[in-house]
């Protein structure tokens, strides 16, 4: 999610094994990222496939600069801090980070890293979680804390379907051990970059030759990509119940991956309108002040696999403020939970 004003760049971390497809995914990311500009660090480069030097376009611990403007560097867990900072300069015009990780790295050191950091320009985006649907028993009897790793996750990408004798069998046995984190399959690492990142750019690219422009044509299965996930569009003029809300956003269900856009709390808070970013179970608000003369209109978009849009619709009509008396002065409590610098445990669930 890009945030206007008080811009924040998400932070995705992309884990998995050794050989599930985490470099395919990243390059598919990178050719499919609609002009934004994606800063990929690439965590121990020597143990990644060589498709990753295709990606970074360089040989050696080098950061480098690709025709889209994406950043490539190489980097270990001491270095992080290091280049987040570097790459969430407003000067870089970042408009997504994505941690490849290891195939042998423990994601949760690096998602517990990116949620300790103090730098005011980066939200944590997720952890996906890439596995093998040909090799998932295999590696799961290799390394049992795949199921871990799982239970961790936001989104799961289940790779290599179109391989796997018994697709459906492992993509069920993978959402049973992955909780409530929204659980995709895929073939070649083909997931719609929208389940990551908006795609389109915080400013207008000039001059600048894409992959999207080289690539637009010759990929059949691109305009497929949206059948792995549902999305729902909710606006309404009226203000929400910050009660209600938070009821709805605590209970969210399970494959509910994404929640983006503004929100109109009205007598609740007449100065401030509040950006939600939400991704698997964390959540935060940022209240920033209504431009003087703009529409007051709750504005969102929810993203997910295999969640009801319908029933989601209808239990956010139901947040929608009834028009009683607002003598509750506790009411944005709940709320401010999830503002950063407003309580002292802020936001992640």
């Amino acid at each position: 999610m890009v945030l206007r004003g008080g811009r924040q760049i998400p932070v995705v971390v992309l884990a998995g094994f050794l050989g599930s497809g985490k470099t395919t995914l990243l390059n598919h990311l990178l050719h499919r990222s609609g002009g934004s500009r994606i800063g990929a660090l690439v965590n121990d480069f020597g143990a990644i496939e060589i498709d990753a030097m295709a990606v970074a376009g360089a040989l050696g611990d080098s950061t480098v600069s690709l025709g889209n403007g994406c950043l490539c560097c190489a980097v270990d867990g001491s270095e992080l801090d290091v280049y987040l900072e570097r790459l969430a300069r407003p000067s870089t015009g970042t408009d997504v980070i994505v941690i490849e990780a290891s195939g042998l790295a423990e994601p949760q050191e690096l998602v517990r890293m990116v949620l300790a950091s103090e730098h005011p320009g980066i939200v944590y985006g997720g952890l996906v979680e890439v596995v093998d649907a040909a090799e998932f028993d295999a590696t799961r009897a290799r390394h049992p804390e795949i199921d871990r790793h799982l239970a961790l996750a936001d989104l799961v990408v289940v790779n290599k379907v179109d391989r796997a004798a018994d697709a459906e069998r492992v993509v069920g046995l993978v959402r049973s051990l992955a909780g409530r984190a929204a659980v995709v399959p895929a073939t070649h690492g083909r997931v719609d970059p929208e389940l990551f990142f908006d795609c389109r750019p915080a400013g207008e690219r000039v001059g600048q030759l894409s992959f999207d422009d080289l690539h637009r044509d010759g990929d059949e299965h691109t305009g497929h990509l949206h059948t792995a996930y549902d999305s729902l569009s909710f606006a309404t003029r009226r203000p929400l119940d910050p009660r209600r809300l938070i009821r709805f956003l605590d209970s969210r269900p399970e494959g509910l991956y994404r929640i983006k856009g503004y929100i109109d709390f009205g007598p609740y808070d007449t100065g401030n309108r509040y950006a939600v970013h939400a991704v698997g179970r964390f959540l935060r608000f940022y209240p920033e002040p209504w431009t003087p003369g703009a529409e007051r209109r709750t504005q969102l978009v929810l993203i997910g696999a295999d969640i009801d849009a319908a029933t989601l619709g209808e239990e956010l009509e139901r947040c929608v403020d009834d028009g009683a008396p607002h003598a509750d002065e506790r009411g944005m409590w709940g709320v401010l939970r999830y503002v950063q610098g407003a309580a002292e445990d802020p936001a992640a669930v």
